[in-house]
């Protein structure tokens, strides 16, 4: 704990941090690896892709509110120390998956979803699947990185 800040301030920021780090990390994980697979099990394909979508851009938005909080955290509390320790590299490149995922690839995805015909192009042909494997791609090493970040979480701060 840096010096000038107050043990119930960093108790209630530590608690914040904790609660919002659960809520991110282990949102994706429930998301990728329960919810998306029950909801294409249990539905037709449209409209599962639509809930699904739903609640990826959802949580993105957590993911938003939560990693810009935990580096303000890190800094808040390290100072620029924050910037020597890895934990804080892992939240700003899993909110640099997010932003990317959130203003950057989801709305091409939307924007192609009218036109679901192209979705044969395949992997590389710039259709619906490629951006989809895209966003995938950058979902799981996100998921990953959060990963790396709650194991380290017995370590330190």
């Amino acid at each position: 704990m840096a010096a000038g800040i107050s043990l119930p301030g960093y108790v209630m920021g530590n608690g914040i941090r904790q609660l919002l780090t659960t809520f991110w990390i282990g949102g994706m994980w429930v998301v990728g690896v329960l919810v998306a697979p029950a909801l294409f099990g249990s539905l037709d394909n449209a409209l599962a892709g639509r809930l699904a979508g739903k609640i990826l851009g959802l949580m993105g938005w957590v993911g938003i509110v939560a990693g810009s909080y935990l580096l303000i955290w890190w800094l808040w509390v390290e100072g620029l120390r924050a910037l020597r320790n890895g934990r804080f590299w892992l939240v700003l490149l899993m909110l640099v998956c997010t932003l990317i995922n959130q203003f950057a690839v989801f709305p091409i995805i939307a924007g192609l979803k009218p036109a679901m015909v192209n979705a044969s192009e395949g992997l590389f042909g710039g259709g619906f699947a490629t951006w989809h494997a895209i966003s995938t791609l950058i979902y799981f090493v996100q998921a990953l990185l959060g990963v790396a970040y709650v194991w380290g979480e017995g370590g330190s701060r």
